[in-house]
């Protein structure tokens, strides 16, 4: 059986990559593909409790990257692979990228710690495709105020670290040009659908 395909979803709070992977989600559906969609951090029983309280708890830097990478471990041994090898596909809001954009931009956690925890972790599992959806922090933090009226922990962050998360971002996009592809979350849905439609016929 052919391995299913892996693809993420990342961006800044409320640039609106949950919309869009919801969208493909459903398009990938009613195009006859079983899909698994999941999240990070959670897609387990395990990972929904370390979510909690990753959301909510303050942390020391390190302590929130280790629970983050605990979560991501019991993620793809129980969700991710098993479907790859059952030759689905797997759409996942937020992956191993969003550690190093958070705590390695935003927070300033050594991007080698990062890359130490993610080889042990991941080995040489990779997403096929990241979609990183970009859009000014202003933006996004104008959406994110409008949609959301009880801000997690992450979300609470002030410009300053969405602007670091942003860059970082930025960064693996230019790092991982044959991964990932950078979307112009500023359009309208419909616009970023079309997009997202032309890029699914690719992979």
């Amino acid at each position: 059986m052919a391995r299913g395909r892996f693809i993420s979803f990342e961006g800044i709070d409320g640039a609106g990559k949950s919309t869009q992977h919801a969208w493909m989600v459903d398009r990938l559906r009613r195009a006859g593909h079983t899909v698994v969609a999941t999240r990070e951090p959670g897609g387990t029983p395990l990972g929904e409790k370390l979510r909690a309280l990753l959301l909510a708890e303050p942390m020391h830097l390190e302590t929130e990257a280790l629970l983050m990478f605990a979560a991501r471990r019991e993620h793809v041994a129980q969700v991710i692979q098993p479907a790859l090898e059952r030759g689905e596909w797997v759409l996942c809001d937020r992956f191993v990228d969003a550690s190093f954009a958070y705590q390695g931009g935003g927070r300033g956690l050594d991007w080698k710690k990062l890359d130490d925890l993610s080889h042990w972790v991941l080995g040489d599992l990779q997403p096929d495709l990241t979609l990183i959806f970009d859009a000014p922090v202003e933006i996004a933090q104008q959406r994110l105020h409008a949609a959301t009226s009880n801000p997690d922990r992450f979300e609470q962050e002030q410009a300053a670290f969405f602007e670091k998360v942003r860059a970082a971002y930025l960064r693996i996009a230019r790092e991982n040009p044959a991964r990932v592809r950078v979307v112009d979350a500023t359009r309208t849905p419909a616009a970023i659908n079309k997009e997202l439609e032309i890029i699914i016929a690719t992979i």
